[in-house]
């Protein structure tokens, strides 16, 4: 492809954005606005503490790493 036949390619695509857009911003503005209400609680997330000590590795002791093979053997 050319660099004339992208530049029109790029001009196209900004032209279809730019369109796209105003016909979003027209409906946003046809659209009436919620009426305000009490708002709904904030969600409140209780916060876990996850320990500084390494992990057993016992518990992985049978399992392979995921895209590097078993960990015993060479690749």
């Amino acid at each position: 492809m050319s660099l004339h036949e992208e530049l029109t390619a790029v001009k196209r695509s900004l032209d279809d954005l730019v369109r796209t857009v105003g016909l979003l911003e027209r409906r946003i503005g046809e659209t009436p606005a919620p009426e305000a209400g009490p708002l709904a609680p904030a969600l409140v997330h209780e916060l876990i503490p996850i320990p500084d000590t390494p992990y057993n590795h016992a518990l992985w002791a049978d399992a392979d790493d995921e895209g590097l093979g078993v960990h015993s053997r060479r690749t």
